[in-house]
């Protein structure tokens, strides 16, 4: 404690009133330890003050209800340990504020105060004390949640599992799943659980941005108070994802194959992004849908992947000249990101290689296929299939045979593939063969399709032997190691067990 004096050119000393010691003069005419008996600045401020913190976020309660993200000896908690004495605080003047060291964990914070105030006469008072800061554990309402489990105010249910494979991917990286209590896999879709409604919305906004899809809005009132005038609900927000994934063969209405540039109704989907991209394997010309204009005509697969039946081809002929009918719309060609070539081919299935039967189709692998190579289709000579708009067609314009995509070993694809993907953590029971098979194709179609993974990151794995190679020695092909990222793990904040923690 001391006195804050104005010097003045020429000063005697007088005693003090109390004690009789010669002093320099000043308002109250009394010495700091007879002062200091008689006033305390600092009474009223609390020298030992609670905070709460909760363990499992790390985040301390700034009163009423708001949770912050604050290290040791950083300014913003700082700030909060001043608001705790703000109350206290006003009718001093403070002058400085700083953090003792103390152990990292003891559970305490210390802080030194330097606070003026105007006492007797006019007297001006300085005094520096410390408080002590308890920290006391208490969970806030998010990690309440969480750890609840069945706790959520908004549900997000996904439909159609294959093309939700790259949407995780997605979600993955622009790190969407951060704020949900629970991610349950259920049968042909995905369920994420959200505290609030507002993220459950900011999800299925992201989905309408990144796949063809549409949404339903549903809320169930759980309680009212009548005397706030307060309700409770629980929202659910039911998005369906176009039922048309990659590799898929469909039939188009009449009316949305005409404004697509006059293209033929039995198109392959290349693949599916914010829109379903397809191609005519007569004519290699090329169209895009998006989710509105899909939902005005809708149309389904006519097959599975397990319907895919495996071909040799016995002869093939390039068709290098292709006259475009009148009012067609853009043809694959070389000039663009994904090039295909038009060829006529003679293919014989693999289970009938002793009956001699060939079939002849038209494709848009030209530029992949040879003599004697295997490649996966669709035989519609053979197949019942049950589609409005492909028995409307006429039998003369419907081909005996659409190839989908060039076939490998994939026992050998899997073990030379030296990169891995993440996943969400997600509440299921078990990973079926279908899932497991659809997740192998998701695999494939990366390798295949640079288009598809430019948006997904891929990290290295690091159990597998590094090859530079796009392609392997059957020429199927590969994601280069400029491709991947390193796979990182990162150790918690104190540096390992038992180390000192590290602050800002």
């Amino acid at each position: 404690m001391e006195y804050i004096e104005t010097p003045t050119s020429s000063q005697g000393n007088i005693l003090c009133c109390t004690c009789g010691i010669p002093i320099p003069p000043n308002p109250a005419n009394m010495c700091v330890s007879c002062l200091r008996t008689q006033v305390d600045i600092s009474d009223g401020i609390p020298k030992q003050v609670t905070v709460h913190f909760c363990k499992q976020c790390e985040r301390y309660l700034q009163p009423p209800a708001t949770w912050v993200q604050c290290a040791l000896e950083s300014r913003e908690l700082l700030t909060l340990c001043l608001k705790k004495l703000k109350a206290s605080m006003t009718k001093v003047r403070l002058i400085d504020a700083g953090f003792l060291w103390t152990e990292p964990h003891s559970k305490r914070i210390k802080m030194k105060l330097t606070i003026q105030k105007e006492v007797m006469n006019g007297a001006i008072l300085q005094q520096v004390f410390v408080v002590e800061f308890v920290i006391q554990s208490q969970m806030c309402d998010d990690c309440h949640r969480v750890e609840a489990k069945d706790f959520w105010k908004a549900v997000v249910q996904t439909v159609h599992k294959k093309t939700f494979y790259y949407l995780e991917q997605l979600i993955l990286k622009h790190r969407l799943h951060q704020n949900t209590l629970r991610i349950k896999e259920i049968h042909e879709g995905i369920d994420f659980y959200y505290g609030s409604k507002q993220h459950a919305q900011k999800m299925v906004d992201f989905l309408q941005c990144t796949v063809p899809c549409r949404s339903k809005a549903s809320q169930r009132l759980i309680s009212h108070d009548v005397h706030s005038n307060t309700y409770n609900y629980k929202s659910t927000f039911s998005v369906e994802i176009v039922p048309v994934c990659k590799d898929n063969v469909v039939c188009l209405p009449p009316r949305l194959a005409q404004s697509l540039g006059n293209m033929g109704q039995v198109c392959v989907c290349m693949r599916v992004t914010s829109t379903i991209h397809l191609i005519d394997p007569n004519t290699l010309q090329i169209a895009e849908v998006d989710g509105s204009t899909y939902w005005r005509n809708p149309f389904n697969s006519l097959c599975n992947p397990r319907q895919l039946e495996e071909f040799i081809v016995m002869d093939i002929d390039v068709i290098r000249d292709q006259k475009q009918k009148a009012g067609a719309g853009l043809r694959s060609n070389k000039a663009r990101a994904r090039s295909h070539t038009l060829a006529e081919l003679w293919v014989q299935k693999t289970s009938e290689m002793d009956m001699g039967h060939q079939y002849h189709c038209r494709t848009f692998l030209g530029h992949l296929l040879n003599i004697g190579d295997l490649v996966l289709g669709f035989d519609f000579a053979n197949a019942n299939i049950n589609d409005e708009f492909l028995n409307k067609m006429n039998p003369h314009h419907v081909p005996d045979v659409v190839l989908i995509k060039k076939s490998y070993d994939r026992n050998k694809r899997v073990k030379r593939r030296n990169w891995k993907l993440k996943e969400m953590e997600k509440d299921k029971e078990g990973m079926d063969t279908d899932d497991e098979r659809q997740y192998q194709d998701f695999l494939e179609d990366l390798e295949e399709d640079e288009a598809l993974r430019k948006n997904i990151n891929i990290f290295r794995d690091s159990s597998k032997i590094p090859v530079e190679s796009d392609t392997d020695d059957e020429g199927a092909p590969r994601i280069s190691l400029m491709e991947m990222l390193e796979d990182l793990s990162l150790n918690d904040a104190t540096g390992g067990e038992g180390a000192d923690m590290m602050t800002d």
